[in-house]
């Protein structure tokens, strides 16, 4: 076991190196450059990448609950759902890829799974069946996965005209009038994350007749 190795320096190294290349540069051989070490020193502590990611993931989801944990009790689930949503971002846009690094990953901390064991509490004594608060929480974190995801391509991209909207207008020609200035209408950011994350805790309002 190469000295002075942990699974904790490994993490944050590959955090650093997935704020420079992004996920596609994450790779054994470059996080083994970065702590100068050979890379079968790293598999002691992480057998493959996906289990580095699942430890990346789990650094982030640590920093969520312990967030969260510092807020004061809401006055009922939406905002429970909101703090969460946007705390849940922020933490995914601190990095590059963040959201990325989270898709398809497992909690590695139990700790962090259990950290869940009050909010659903709240949320079943809220009027909540387990399975449908449980639904509540896995529908808001699927929207900012995908909602980050989208958002980070569109602000880390090489090309500033990938999303040129008059670029856009010309490519779609005539008859496509409504297409063209919805896109003009689109506002990307915190704007528009707060109303689609309204549009979904509308949803589950109105499907628990909350």
């Amino acid at each position: 076991m190469a000295k002075g190795i942990t699974r904790e320096r490994i993490v944050a190294a590959a955090l650093e190196l997935l704020n420079e290349k992004g996920m596609d540069g994450i790779t054994v051989r470059a996080l083994a450059g970065r702590l100068e070490v050979q890379a079968p020193a790293l598999y002691w502590h992480v057998r493959n990448k996906q289990e580095l990611l699942d430890e990346m993931s789990t650094v982030v989801m640590r920093r969520v609950t312990h967030a969260l944990a510092t807020i004061p009790q809401s006055a009922g689930w939406r905002d429970d759902l909101v703090a969460y949503a946007r705390i849940l971002r922020a933490e995914y846009l601190r990095h590059r890829d963040g959201a990325r690094i989270f898709s398809g990953t497992r909690i590695a901390d139990p700790d962090v799974v259990k950290a869940k064991e009050p909010w659903l509490a709240r949320f079943t004594a809220a009027g909540f069946t387990l399975a449908e608060a449980d639904d509540a929480t896995d529908l808001v974190t699927a929207f900012v996965v995908g909602f980050v995801i989208e958002e980070q391509e569109r602000t880390q991209s090489a090309d500033p005209a990938r999303y040129s909207l008059a670029g856009r207008d010309a490519w779609l020609g005539e008859g496509a009038e409504l297409v063209k200035a919805a896109g003009h209408l689109r506002d990307d950011g915190d704007r528009r994350f707060e109303r689609h994350l309204g549009i979904v805790l509308d949803g589950l309002a109105a499907r628990q007749g909350h």
